[in-house]
């Protein structure tokens, strides 16, 4: 055999994966782009609900405040100055999701019905609200 016709078995063919490489990012770029837009059409029939009221209404706590400062809750007749703590022991058997409404005398000073919204705060309820006449 001459040197002409050696073949040799070491030498590695070059191969170019580039236009493979390429090919695939373009369908790659088309399969995102048109797969958000890919309807489903099967029709789903969602349950019916009922259309009664609800049977049971959430506690509401309500706190009445006379013009002499006396504060009522239920059949419970706290006084001003202890009033914190006795709404923080009072409330401790309550949710906190609990309605509080406060009916305060229209003589009673703005300062002190505030006191009495601050310590429901306090106290951890967050849906508090005045109850007026208007």
């Amino acid at each position: 055999m001459g040197n002409n016709g050696d073949f040799n078995w070491d030498e590695l063919p070059d191969l170019n994966i580039t236009p493979l490489v390429d090919i695939m990012l373009v369908l790659l770029a088309i399969l995102m782009v048109t797969t958000p837009t890919i309807v489903y059409k099967e029709d789903i029939v969602l349950a019916k609900g009922s259309k009664t009221q609800k049977v049971i209404d959430d506690p509401i706590i309500e706190i009445r405040i006379d013009k002499n400062k006396n504060i009522y809750i239920k059949d419970s007749v706290f006084s001003y100055k202890n009033f914190t703590d006795s709404f923080i022991l009072f409330s401790s058997t309550y949710n906190k999701d609990t309605e509080v409404r406060i009916r305060a005398d229209k003589d009673i000073v703005y300062g002190d019905v505030i006191f009495v919204l601050k310590t429901i705060k306090e106290a951890g309820f967050l849906k508090a609200s005045l109850i007026t006449n208007g």
